[in-house]
């Protein structure tokens, strides 16, 4: 092979290997959002259950069903919920990096306003506060 063929093929792997990794990361995080959808199921079936039956319910781990209290559950969906949260989170942010380095290997411009983010709860509370004036 000459140098060119070279050159291009090493060019092609570079893109593919980016390309790979992108599609990794969003595969990754509709995983991780079909366990957060299941949890936030979960958590909707233990408030629609009440108080007034038993104080412990049927969690399954792996292969097998635990009888806990619905509290102790309960806590433990919650902090489950806020690592996926996370997770999710941080999935997103190395995406949008990868995704303009994917860009940058093919010619193509940087994608604009996809590196916008929302504005926090303070930053709409203090919005809200000036527009009330």
């Amino acid at each position: 092979m000459d140098d060119t063929s070279q050159q291009i093929l090493k060019y092609l792997t570079e893109v593919e290997e980016a390309a790979e990794d992108v599609l990794a990361d969003k595969h990754q995080i509709v995983d991780l959002d079909v366990k957060r959808n299941m949890n936030r199921e979960a958590l909707s079936a233990l408030r629609n259950e009440g108080e007034t039956s038993s104080e412990k319910v049927k969690v399954c781990f792996g292969n097998m069903f635990i009888k806990l209290p619905k509290k102790t559950t309960r806590e433990m969906i919650q902090k489950d919920q806020e690592q996926l949260e996370k997770e999710i989170s941080d999935i997103r942010k190395r995406l949008k990096a990868k995704v303009n380095h994917l860009n940058e290997l093919q010619g193509k411009p940087e994608l604009t306003g996809y590196s916008l983010s929302p504005l926090s709860k303070d930053e709409m509370k203090a919005i809200k506060q000036m527009l009330m004036r």
